[in-house]
């Protein structure tokens, strides 16, 4: 129905009050029969291969730093593809964990704005602890940007 756009995010967020760095990307599709939850693990669950290419090239990276890496797989209810499950609602879900460099949260809110269609969004939320921290945002955003519309669009 649309394209993703980019909304404005509001901190402190309560997902993640001391986050520093924030992003949000909204879609507005047909409206669909399920929770947050069960639409993590669609849109996370089934990336693009050049996606999961991407992550295996960014966990041998951090792999010489001491970091955690991610696996993008469909997950059980503690996991929605790479991500632990922070919290859960019928209408948001919250993935991330900590890490030396940063703690981070994704947020995956859906709420209908009329008969027929939703709105999606992505809020991606991140507290940079330190100088690597902040090199690593601003190394990942480009292609950070880039993973997140394409999934929303997948939606369309």
């Amino acid at each position: 129905m649309s394209k993703p756009y980019l909304e404005h995010v509001m901190l402190p967020h309560p997902a993640l009050r001391s986050a520093d760095w924030a992003d949000r990307y909204v879609i507005t599709t047909d409206p669909r029969a399920e929770s947050a939850l069960e639409l993590a693990h669609r849109l996370f669950g089934s990336s693009p291969r050049w996606v999961h290419l991407l992550l295996a090239l960014r966990n041998r990276i951090v792999a010489l730093f001491g970091l955690k890496s991610a696996e993008l797989a469909i997950a059980d209810g503690e996991r929605v593809g790479a991500f632990p499950v922070v919290s859960a609602r019928d209408e948001q879900v919250v993935l991330g964990f900590d890490d030396s460099h940063l703690d981070f949260r994704i947020v995956l809110d859906v709420a209908p704005t009329g008969s027929q269609t939703r709105k999606v969004a992505i809020t991606t939320l991140v507290e940079r602890h330190n100088l690597f921290g902040r090199f690593y945002i601003l190394a990942i955003t480009p292609f950070h940007k880039l993973i997140v519309r394409t999934i929303l669009a997948r939606l369309d």
